[in-house]
């Protein structure tokens, strides 16, 4: 999941004033030259210099630094890379530009007919029209030591696209874990953060048959304060002791006989991605919950290589037996970035140029290779056949692509954040009772929609 950095660069000409001006993800920052001659090789005219700049150096920090360039309506930049977790406030409050009158017909059907649907509804407002393009989508999977887990007797090949129930995974690990000299089992992140409340979580409970407000189809989006809080219902609770079993194991309360216990440390409790992924990284870890750059990054010789494998996350109960539509089955939280343009901008057309060339597959395939951003278009994902350590795992992320659920990004959601994180934390640790945590959940979830249906 990539942010901005913190380095300035500008490609194709002299920049300043004259340069098309666009934040970046980290990943585009250090490989700067490389994705501008990528765009330009698409169909992006070379007479348009691009500069790519800092947005901030934390999704956060991007994000506030965003309101504050659209509310002063400055000119600059041209461009933004908003995270798909929080463009809709952006559209909600008027300060993107409507892309829908805008863009050419043809442009406007790729995207709404052939990219991953859910990533395209977070740059879409209530209007039903398109406000962002998606650069990538993001959706997490389990990468395991295939190694380890052969050598223990079991091939996880096989549930590459037909994923496993968390009971089964977590034996089955829990059993390579025993028969391995590694350090760690299971590693995933379970700090008091937005990677908790967006994504862990959020997969855990939608696995499971929960939601955070309902029914997703209509309430994931919907109307701040009239719609229905269940966090305190059976299915999260359940998807709570599953995940507290998994760190303390059956003898601790509040945790689930059926699963097997004590695969996830403890250091789990303030882990973000970086220190989850290290000691998978090192070798020394079976298995590890987390997004596609991690993939390039294990998957290379001098890491794991091909010892690798890659399966779409577990589910809690079947798909389709969820108690709302959309939930059950395996679920991975749906991040990614889209690329927006500021209403202000007085380069309008050059904007629309590059957002053009950012849907062309050759662009597409090329942003893969380079810096493992997944396709938007689900068909350019499953023919990049020839994508170095990325193609190796197609089968799963293909999958995982077609199965995700997005956090519920409304304009209070960035308020609700941090609750949820507070409190499924706690929850987990075990600091209170799991349904004593998620009926308090319930009440500051539900404060907040209340204030912010009244403002």
């Amino acid at each position: 999941m990539g942010i901005a950095a913190t380095v300035a660069g500008c490609y194709g000409g002299g920049g300043g004033d004259s340069a098309l001006q666009l934040t970046a993800t980290n990943e585009w920052q250090n490989n700067s030259e490389e994705i501008t001659q990528a765009l330009y090789d698409a169909g992006l005219s070379e007479d348009i210099e691009l500069e790519f700049i800092s947005g901030g150096e934390t999704t956060d920090e991007m994000q506030n630094q965003y309101s504050q360039w659209l509310s002063a309506r400055q000119e600059k930049p041209d461009l933004m890379a908003f995270d798909s977790g929080w463009t809709l406030p952006f559209i909600a409050r008027g300060q993107l530009q409507n892309l829908e009158a805008e863009l050419p017909d043809g442009v406007l059907d790729t995207v709404h007919n052939d990219y991953f649907g859910q990533s395209v509804e977070t740059a879409t407002g209530p209007d039903s029209e398109l406000y962002g393009v998606p650069l990538y989508p993001d959706f997490p999977t389990i990468q395991y030591r295939k190694d380890l887990v052969s050598d223990a007797g079991y091939d996880w090949e096989q549930y590459r696209s037909d994923p496993m129930s968390w009971e089964q995974f977590s034996h089955e690990l829990k059993d390579v874990f025993e028969q391995s000299d590694v350090t760690y089992g299971y590693n995933w992140q379970a700090a008091p953060e937005i990677q908790l409340s967006c994504c862990v979580f959020n997969e855990f409970l939608s696995s499971w048959g929960g939601a955070y407000f309902g029914n997703p189809e209509e309430n994931l989006y919907g109307e701040i304060g009239d719609r229905p809080v269940t966090v305190d219902e059976e299915p999260v609770l359940d998807s709570l002791r599953m995940a507290r079993t998994f760190i303390h194991g059956t003898d601790a309360p509040d945790t689930l006989d059926e699963f097997a216990g004590e695969i996830t440390s403890t250091e789990a409790f303030q882990w973000g991605l970086s220190p989850s992924m290290r000691p998978f990284t090192d070798g020394d870890a079976v298995a590890l919950r987390n997004w596609p750059y991690s993939i390039n990054i294990n998957g290379v010789e001098d890491a794991l290589g091909e010892d690798m494998g890659v399966i779409p996350m577990p589910y809690g109960v079947p798909a389709g037996e969820g108690d709302y539509p959309g939930t059950g089955g395996s679920i991975g939280a749906l991040g990614g970035w889209n690329y927006s343009v500021n209403p202000n901008t007085n380069r309008l057309e050059d904007c629309l140029e590059f957002l053009e060339a950012l849907t062309s597959e050759e662009f597409q395939r090329a942003n893969f290779e380079l810096v493992g951003h997944i396709p938007p278009n689900p068909e350019v994902l499953e023919s990049s056949t020839d994508v170095p350590i990325m193609s190796r795992y197609l089968e799963p992320l293909s999958f995982a692509g077609e199965h995700t659920m997005a956090r519920p990004a409304t304009a209070v959601w960035s308020q609700q954040s941090d609750p949820v994180a507070q409190e499924a934390n706690a929850a987990l640790m075990g600091d209170v009772s799991v349904s004593d945590a998620m009926s308090e959940l319930r009440s500051r979830l539900t404060d907040l929609e209340e204030s912010a249906s009244e403002s």
